[in-house]
């Protein structure tokens, strides 16, 4: 559930981001929530192989740990666009 609300704010942190790059919100909130879904994926996988599968809390903070930098690699490319002079 914590997971779901820091999700909801990071997406909105990005979508203010995009709009003042001059770039659709939207389109940019999905990056950032399919961005979220597939890295913790991965950190799952990656977990697993690391603690096997019985150690779920040390799973999730890897999943956590990878999610997290699905987020800074949107938020890092959208740093990188120029800002539109609004």
């Amino acid at each position: 559930m914590l997971e779901i609300i820091a999700l909801f704010f990071l997406t909105r942190n990005i979508g203010q981001l995009a709009q003042q790059k001059g770039v659709p919100p939207l389109k940019w909130k999905i990056f950032t929530i399919l961005a979220w879904i597939a890295f913790e994926f991965v950190g799952v996988i990656f977990g697993v192989a690391i603690f096997g599968p019985n150690n779920i809390v040390s799973i999730m903070l890897v999943a956590i740990g990878f999610a997290i930098t699905g987020y800074y690699l949107v938020r890092k490319y959208l740093d990188q666009l120029p800002d539109t002079d609004i």
